[in-house]
């Protein structure tokens, strides 16, 4: 009982120690605020207007620093593009191939099947791109961060504010005040009318940041809607069984005296 109780000291100590590190890494940045997302609620449903345009400002912002590499062309299926388009966007990319009959790689148009290709050979290339910094893959970023989609929203926002007086902003570095540590090497990637859209919405900073940010959430969580169509599934399931098993119960017990 001893030993167990000085496991059990040393397992919490050990988790105090783990969240206080990760609390001050996370330096001093303020919590998102939480935004309206047409998925919450246990009959949310994606909006598939918008993840095409997130989509959109992926392809056409993001996709020059950070991969998706988890992600086929495939999978866009998902958001409402149809074969034609999904083979249409693919050929788009080259992808490496091979190797060919004389052992050599070769590149060719992707095709429904492929991944995303990244944007760098390697992680040296991609440092040496970007000041030192490595972008991260952003296939699962919003599940990845606390506060996930409201998160990527308020960073892509959080340029707008000024570096306080006093503030010791090194040298290649951009403030945001929804970093951690406020210091981010990423440039302002969003601005008005960054991307054209061609359905009337309007084409805003913050629309900007909030359809991104829902389509990261679907790279990170696709499988979002059919978890909970099978979760109400369950729950119908579990309603119709309990009142069978009332019914049965009564038909048991009805001639017993209590």
């Amino acid at each position: 009982m001893r030993k167990f109780a000085l496991t059990a000291i040393a397992a919490a100590f050990a988790l105090t120690a783990f969240n206080g590190g990760a609390a001050k890494a996370s330096g001093d940045a303020p919590v998102p605020a939480a935004q309206d997302w047409s998925w919450h609620g246990l009959f949310g449903t994606y909006d598939r207007a918008q993840l095409q345009r997130g989509f959109q400002i992926y392809k056409n912002v993001c996709s020059g620093c950070h991969s998706l590499r988890f992600i086929a062309f495939r999978n866009l299926e998902g958001i409402g593009f149809n074969e034609d388009q999904i083979k249409a966007i693919a050929a788009e990319y080259d992808i490496e191939d091979g190797p060919n009959e004389e052992g050599d790689m070769f590149t060719r148009p992707g095709i429904a099947s492929d991944y995303f290709p990244s944007p760098f050979a390697n992680d040296k290339a991609a440092a040496a791109s970007n000041g030192g910094a490595i972008p991260p893959d952003l296939s699962l970023m919003a599940k990845a961060r606390m506060h996930g989609p409201d998160y990527i929203t308020a960073l892509m926002t959080g340029y707008e504010e000024e570096a306080p007086e006093g503030f010791d902003l090194a040298d290649g570095k951009h403030y945001n005040h929804y970093f951690p540590g406020h210091q981010i090497s990423m440039a302002p990637p969003l601005y008005d009318e960054a991307v054209e859209y061609t359905d009337g919405t309007p084409m805003t900073l913050e629309q900007h940041a909030h359809d991104v940010a829902a389509f990261l959430n679907w790279t990170a969580q696709p499988e979002l809607e059919a978890r909970k169509a099978l979760g109400i599934k369950v729950l119908l399931f579990l309603i119709v069984l309990t009142a069978m098993l009332y019914a049965v119960k009564r038909k048991i017990w009805r001639d017993i005296e209590h």
